[in-house]
């Protein structure tokens, strides 16, 4: 597990170490993906909420789990795609395509957003 916290490290920091770590223990892992899914919900965190964030990124079982939380308690904002007029929320979209599932774990004091990539990739339609 890697564990990148706000108050020792940036965004880019947090981009550096999903990438190493999707390549390194998840090879069959899209690790660019992995990386964008990572860069998105740290820099919403890092905009959106009180100033501190934790991501950890681990495997377990058949996946890969990417958790950032955050000191807020507002859920995100998902926006629809047909509703594409600017001011931001393309992120989760782009989140929800990338990974295999996306959550929002509410918690005491905050929450998590968590992204999920299978291990195992799909086989071809």
């Amino acid at each position: 597990m890697v564990v990148v916290e706000s108050s020792r490290a940036s965004t880019a920091d947090a981009r550096h170490a999903a990438a190493e770590f999707a390549s390194s223990v998840c090879p069959g892992v899209d690790a660019d993906a992995v990386v964008l899914v990572v860069s998105e919900l740290v820099a919403n965190a890092a905009r959106h909420t009180p100033g501190w964030w934790r991501l950890r990124i681990g495997a377990r079982n058949d996946a890969l789990i990417i958790d950032v939380e955050d000191r807020s308690e507002v859920r995100p904002a998902i926006r629809p795609t047909s509703d594409l007029t600017g001011g931001g929320g393309l992120g989760l979209i782009m989140v929800q395509r990338l990974s295999d599932a996306l959550e929002v774990l509410p918690r005491a004091g905050g929450k998590t957003v968590r992204a999920r990539f299978p291990l195992h990739a799909k086989a071809p339609a």
